[in-house]
């Protein structure tokens, strides 16, 4: 997830880890793909002092410097991946995160064989760059926050039993289990098999079909970094809609042709009004008129278990009566009392800065960003009123 306003710059290096020769190197400022490269003699001292480090059996996993922070991380002791970045206050953690989601989608498209086990450096070079719009994803600002929460980006459609059940059954009818819709990189519906797909595919997965050019059809070889990392399994997408995709993971059958438009239009032309009502759902992940308190600025939902989140900055919340915080947190209270914590920055001057409140009740960790004119004693009510709305989606 990108920092929006920043214009610091994120260099991403890979490299093979016995020889030290660069695979490819990926660049972004403020947040937008950039064609700067670091100098040879600067990668080669970035790789050296971390093999220097092996050597003596020290692990060196970060750096800072005046303005950059730097993250090393090796996999498999066979690529090395480097970040280095500029950008204001950037944690080690959310870097990290980075390079795991590039390893990740590494495997995804070329394969865990061709990286564990690089016999032609130029051939494997070639091959990666398939993975090139994919990770450039990954260093520009970007609306979607699974790469930093390891959890699939999801929006609720408001008809969403429907789908839920027109998928179902195009599964079937299809001879698939793994079958999703996707909007701008987010689930809207899936299978159950298709969720119990394991990390960090679940994620890359959506996130790899939203950054893919449009295109009516789709036959891509793709590997499950954790599920299947040596044996290539094929994703099948269809448009339906500008925007809103569906997505099948297969093995050799079916074939792409039988999928025909007349198998779509059966199965998805009674449900064109609800299809279209996906669409405005990839900025703000929650239907229309979904009620949400004026002050709310941003919200992160979270599903510790289910591993699937909601995020948005853009909540077009309306105004609730005002007593109704303090009843649904009385409500709360008696069933199970959720964790809170809050922070507030500019309290100096009146109406000026933000809130943060985090809220968790089992497993559901809810973020909400709050305007300054929140006033601080709401704000655990307001948080549990709001969590206590969202519960029945996620």
């Amino acid at each position: 997830m990108g920092e929006e306003g920043t214009e610091g710059t994120v260099h991403l290096l890979c490299l093979a880890a016995s020889s030290g020769v660069p695979l490819f190197c990926r660049s972004s400022r403020g947040g937008t793909p950039a064609r700067q490269q670091l100098p040879f003699s600067v990668i080669g001292s970035l790789n050296g002092v971390h093999m220097f480090g092996q050597n003596l059996e020290v692990q060196l996993s970060s750096a800072r410097t005046k303005d950059t922070t730097v993250v090393w991380k090796s996999f498999h002791d066979s690529i090395t991946l480097i970040v280095l970045s500029s950008e204001e206050d950037t944690l080690e953690l959310k870097l990290e995160r980075l390079l795991q989601m590039v390893f990740g989608a590494m495997v995804l498209l070329v394969g865990l064989e061709e990286l564990t086990n690089i016999r032609n450096v130029e051939r494997l070079k070639k091959e990666l760059r398939t993975s090139y719009r994919l990770i450039d994803s990954f260093l520009r600002d970007s609306e979607l926050i699974g790469d930093l929460t390891q959890c699939v980006d999801c929006v609720v459609p408001p008809e969403g039993s429907l789908l839920q059940e027109a998928l179902s059954g195009f599964a079937e009818a299809v001879g698939t289990a793994f079958v999703s819709l996707v909007v701008s990189g987010r689930v809207v519906a899936a299978t159950e098999s298709w969720w119990r797909l394991g990390t960090p595919e679940a994620v890359l997965l959506p996130w790899l079909v939203g950054s893919l050019p449009p295109q009516a059809a789709r036959d891509y070889p793709v590997y499950l970094p954790h599920g299947s990392p040596t044996v290539p399994h094929r994703l099948l997408t269809l448009t339906l809609l500008p925007g809103l995709e569906l997505c099948l993971l297969c093995g050799p059958r079916p074939p792409l042709s039988q999928l025909d438009p007349q198998l779509l239009e059966r199965w998805w032309q009674p449900l064109l009004d609800p299809l279209r009502a996906c669409l405005p759902l990839g900025p703000r992940a929650l239907p229309a008129g979904f009620p949400l308190h004026t002050d709310i600025l941003g919200l992160l939902l979270l599903h510790l278990e289910l591993k699937r989140c909601l995020f948005t900055v853009e909540p077009s919340g309306a105004k609730e009566p005002g007593q109704q915080e303090e009843k649904a947190e009385d409500a709360t209270h008696q069933a199970q009392v959720p964790r809170a914590c809050y922070l507030v920055s500019g309290t100096e001057e009146p109406g000026t800065g933000w809130r943060l409140v985090a809220l968790q009740l089992g497993p559901r960790r809810l973020l909400l960003l709050l305007s300054a004119q929140s006033p601080i004693h709401g704000l655990r009510g307001l948080a549990s009123h709001t969590l206590h709305a969202l519960t029945p989606l996620l």
